[in-house]
């Protein structure tokens, strides 16, 4: 452990009810913007009739947020300086807020696009400073708990605040859907100020501290694996709808139910992890990108078959599901400054995303859906040996 790892959770001696409801508040955080960033997928096709654009236009509405984010992410904490976190998280939270009403009220796409900046400053500044609080706010034994309930909320906006948004924009309007955002936004905000306690920086972050976290072998690698696995999943899972009609035969119809019980074994994974990784992280971290390149490089082989196919896709959310809680442990556990590494996890994770999606399309052009599927296992499978050559030292000793 570091020593600014061990400064932070020397700071709770004791964890209080009130601990637990900051955390839960932070988790729900998440939830709302990562259900804010992924929202127009469902909703793309009513968007873009309503303020007449073609779909292609419409889908820079899920990559700008993603691209700001990147940026925002290791550039936000440099900007604000020394200002408390709990400030800095609830006028996040806030402008969050702001940005869903507009995005509600817009009656031009520029106008919406513009909101979507602004939802993007959030994304990345919010999970920038979320994912080192556990360690602030929790006793350090309870640290992989407290930080798998903040992650769950990624998976959560998968399996319950994308497709809800979704049939709330299906049943009434889009704009409805972006209002409710808005006005759940405002809760989390005042339960934000409420609930947290005074997190005041332990360390400005400087650009010269994103460089410097280089210098650790265990960042070099964590972020070099992230980069693998975020572009590898996403590279194929952009494609997941295609590959499980063409591939495995299973009917549309059944697509949203398969996809549904998808996030909910990640929901589960990203619970199971967060305590391995708090024991283990080099042997958690290892086994994630192994068991992806087994679900990914066995579909083209196994998948014909919908009971197979059904099985690696449930694998397949179970262990993705996983990576942020487990990924986040191996940063903290090697780190110099902690915000600064969270910072630039954060950086790569959203850039490598729109990497992961753009390079897929390339991909399955080329050489068609079984051919992704191949890619990605063998990006996974890179990311294996990266971490098998790696010494378990570098991320502290495993603790039982």
């Amino acid at each position: 452990m570091t020593q600014d790892t061990a400064s932070q959770a020397a700071a709770r001696a004791t964890t209080e009810k009130r601990d637990w409801l900051g955390v839960g508040a932070v988790m729900v955080g998440i939830f709302l913007l990562v259900t804010a960033e992924q929202l127009p997928i469902g909703l793309l096709s009513q968007v873009a009739d309503s303020l007449a654009v073609t779909p292609g236009i419409a889908g820079l509405l899920i990559t700008v947020p993603g691209v700001v984010a990147a940026f925002s992410a290791p550039l936000l904490p440099v900007a604000v300086g020394r200002l408390n976190r709990r400030w800095l998280l609830t006028g996040l939270m806030a402008l969050m807020t702001l940005a869903s009403l507009l995005g509600a009220l817009a009656d031009d796409f520029i106008t919406l696009l513009a909101t979507r900046v602004l939802v993007g400053i959030c994304i990345g500044g919010f999970w920038a400073i979320a994912g080192g609080l556990a360690s602030r706010l929790v006793a350090l034994p309870q640290v992989p708990r407290a930080m798998s309930m903040i992650f769950s909320g990624v998976a959560g906006a998968a399996v319950l605040g994308v497709p809800a948004g979704t049939w709330l924009g299906e049943h009434t309007d889009w704009r409805i859907a972006f209002g409710s955002l808005a006005g759940l936004s405002l809760l989390v905000t005042l339960a934000l100020w409420q609930l947290l306690p005074s997190l005041p920086a332990r360390e400005p972050v400087r650009l010269s501290n994103l460089a410097d976290q280089f210098a650790s072998r265990g960042v070099r690698v964590g972020v070099a694996v992230t980069t693998l696995i975020v572009i590898g999943h996403f590279s194929a899972y952009t494609f997941i709808s295609p590959i499980l009609q063409d591939i495995a035969g299973i009917p549309l119809s059944s697509i949203s139910v398969l996809l549904l019980c998808y996030g909910a074994a990640g929901l589960l994974g990203n619970f199971f992890a967060g305590s391995a990784a708090g024991r283990r992280p080099y042997a958690t971290v290892l086994t994630i990108p192994l068991l992806l390149a087994t679900a990914t490089l066995a579909f083209p082989l196994l998948g014909h078959q919908p009971p197979l196919a059904i099985g690696l896709l449930m694998l397949w959310g179970a262990v993705f599901g996983s990576i942020s809680v487990s990924l986040q442990t191996w940063i903290l556990k090697s780190a110099r400054n902690t915000e600064a590494a969270t910072a630039l996890m954060a950086f790569v994770f959203n850039l490598s995303i729109g990497i992961g999606a753009m390079a897929g399309g390339q991909v399955v052009d080329a050489t068609g859906l079984s051919g992704v599927l191949l890619c990605s296992g063998a990006l996974f499978v890179v990311a294996a040996v990266l971490v098998a050559g790696t010494p378990s030292r570098v991320v502290g000793p495993s603790r039982d």
